[in-house]
């Protein structure tokens, strides 16, 4: 339902006759005021709030202003900010060269994303609001803060710094529960099941990153079932910064000596380049015939650009992020390293932020299903692959400039 502010803001709003205030100086937007929505260039509009609007791929458009991004496209009636979704009351548009957005996802959708805007819909502004002041705190024991408050202030005081938020990693331990994985055999015919392998890396790993200093979020700390579409939603809900899924890898049983095939190998979410990608995310992607329930996959226009815009700006990071993963199990893992790889898996499709998918060895190589079924060889892999994730955190914050927190 249309809310009351808007549908004053539909019948007030005329050509040229919106205003936006920064910092004391008024712009006019020209506003094309039409049913059901009134629209302004994206450009002009996040520029006068002092914001900018960038092109992306595919007819896709990222715009910031007040501190927050949005992500919209090209025909899309949504817009996608920090892993939600909010409507549009019309699809955005491109026209006359201009990509032009519903005057909404300034006056409405902005402010209730966080962005520091207000709407006056009686003087027909939109105005930057400045930053509420950090309230000063007083230096010293309770008794002492006490009596110089008594007294009239404190003669020093020191403005309490918020502290940076830690970064968030989602460790994602594949399968489980009903799903065992794949099956195989270790060097003293001691069988061996990917979810026991890829709970414990991931517990591990959970250890090695808290080490470090980050935050961790598990899918799951036990033997139980969760839907691959859930595991994205449950990283996006915790505001991850970094998606990790751990699993295990089977040799395709055509090729000519499968038990021989050993190494380490990480995906990042696009379309499969090889049959032996397509291959691996089949196997992988096939937890979904243990999920009583389950969602079918989505097929339609709207399910395509939703994925395809929140996935499309963390495809460089996630792939830098397998980069650094592969050269850091490099130095511990016995086995060869087979590289970075794409593929469409399942489980990386819903998660809005860099992720990527850890094949950790080959169950089916005697050899190497006793390395990573080990206590020793599951704590050198958690350890080299919180090392990469390190790296590349640091890499990021130095590229955003934006030290510690966000």
């Amino acid at each position: 339902m249309i809310g009351t502010a808007l549908l004053a803001l539909l019948a007030a709003v005329q050509a040229d006759s919106l205003r936006f205030v920064v910092g004391g100086r008024d712009s006019a937007i020209v506003a094309n005021a039409e049913l059901p929505a009134t629209f302004v260039a994206a450009d002009a509009a996040a520029a006068a709030l002092g914001g900018r609007m960038q092109r992306l791929p595919n007819h896709r458009y990222l715009v910031t202003v007040g501190g927050v991004a949005f992500e919209l496209a090209d025909g899309a009636a949504f817009v996608l900010s920090d892993g939600r979704l909010y409507s549009l009351m019309a699809p955005a548009r491109e026209r006359g060269g201009h990509f032009e957005v519903p005057v909404q996802l300034f006056t409405d959708i902005a402010p209730r994303a966080g962005a520091r805007l207000r709407w006056d819909a009686q003087r027909h502004r939109l105005a930057q609001v400045a930053a509420a002041p950090v309230a000063p705190v007083v230096v010293g024991p309770p008794a002492v803060a006490s009596r110089l408050a008594a007294a009239g202030g404190p003669a020093t005081t020191s403005v309490a710094p918020r502290p940076p938020r830690r970064r968030v990693i989602v460790v994602d331990a594949g399968h489980g529960g009903r799903d065992p994985g794949m099956r195989g055999w270790n060097s003293d015919r001691t069988p061996v099941r990917e979810k026991d392998v890829t709970l414990g890396v991931s517990l591990q790993l959970e250890q090695e990153l808290e080490r470090r200093g980050y935050a961790v979020v598990m899918t799951r700390r036990t033997d139980t079932l969760i839907a691959l579409d859930d595991r994205g939603r449950m990283a996006n809900r915790s505001k991850g910064d970094l998606f990790i899924s751990v699993h295990v890898n089977a040799a395709n049983p055509n090729w000519r000596d499968p038990q021989a095939a050993r190494g380490f190998e990480t995906y990042f979410l696009a379309e499969a380049k090889t049959e032996d990608e397509r291959r691996v995310a089949q196997m992988e992607n096939e937890v979904v015939r243990f999920e009583t329930g389950a969602d079918a996959p989505r097929h339609d226009a709207l399910g395509f650009i939703i994925n395809d815009m929140a996935q499309n700006e963390h495809l460089r990071e996630s792939n830098d992020l397998a980069d650094g993963i592969q050269g850091a199990l490099r130095r511990v893992h016995p086995g060869p390293n087979r590289g970075v790889k794409q593929a469409g898996f399942r489980v990386l499709v819903t998660a809005y932020m860099p992720a990527v998918l850890v094949e950790v060895g080959f169950g089916t190589n005697g050899a190497e299903a006793a390395y990573i079924s080990s206590e020793s060889g599951q704590r050198a892999l958690a350890s080299a692959i919180a090392d990469a994730a390190a790296e590349y955190m640091a890499r990021y914050e130095q590229r955003i400039g934006m030290g510690a927190g966000r």
